[in-house]
């Protein structure tokens, strides 16, 4: 694993995100896990300004991740990117144009089931072919249902509150027992909170959302590679 980790110490990761906080959570994610603040993670939608990081140059949402894939501005990005890391939240999955269902047969998706089909529609935006060339480039983080359920791990000890799915903002907002602002400076604060008390892997083993939902990336538990 070690071994493992030092080779990806010099590879360059383009990042694709709903929003800025979605951004910072996913950095803070891969600096941890190699343990290298100087890792190079390029944002590419939303772009940020390149002498000020907390200022988008442009706006993203999930229909936009969406967008961003299918244009050739994807496969552009592999000339300055060995990875490529797509984020989406599944929270509006049901809505006109994102159109996957959280059920099936009368029964709700486990998160597994929710991340297969997000990934199938990935892989047809991207297109089959490319994607079969550089699918070992691609990494998906798929949140289900929002990148505020990531960060419930780090903030419950019981793992039944660590692995909800559910009004992960407002769950967030009581535990930490304050307002939450979704900014840049906000969430990278609420992680490095929780990282000034205890190792980043240690915290994240025993949680049992990430051993079910994003077991299938050998980099991050966070992540997703098929």
């Amino acid at each position: 694993m070690e071994e493992f980790r030092e080779i990806f110490r010099m590879i360059t990761f383009g990042l694709i995100a709903e929003g800025q906080t979605d951004q910072v959570v996913i950095e803070n994610i891969l600096i941890g896990y190699f343990n290298n603040p100087d890792l190079v993670v390029n944002p590419l939608l939303p772009l940020r300004d390149e002498t000020d990081r907390y200022r988008v140059e442009n706006y993203s949402n999930w229909l936009k991740v969406f967008e961003y894939c299918a244009s050739s501005k994807f496969r552009e990005a592999f000339q300055f990117n060995e990875y490529l890391i797509i984020q989406i939240d599944t929270d509006v999955s049901e809505e006109v144009n994102y159109n996957i269902s959280k059920y099936q047969d009368g029964e709700e998706l486990s998160p597994e089931q929710l991340i297969e089909k997000v990934v199938e529609k990935f892989k047809g935006l991207i297109g089959e072919d490319f994607y079969s060339q550089y699918k070992e480039k691609i990494i998906f983080a798929i949140s289900v249902h929002s990148m505020e359920c990531w960060l419930l791990p780090l903030y419950y000890t019981d793992n039944k509150q660590a692995a909800q799915t559910k009004g992960c903002f407002e769950r967030l907002r009581r535990q930490i027992k304050r307002g939450i602002n979704k900014t840049y400076d906000e969430y990278n604060n609420l992680y490095q909170r929780i990282l000034q008390k205890q190792s980043f892997n240690e915290k994240l083993s025993t949680k049992s959302q990430f051993e079910v939902v994003h077991r299938s990336n050998p980099m991050q538990k966070h992540c997703y590679r098929k």
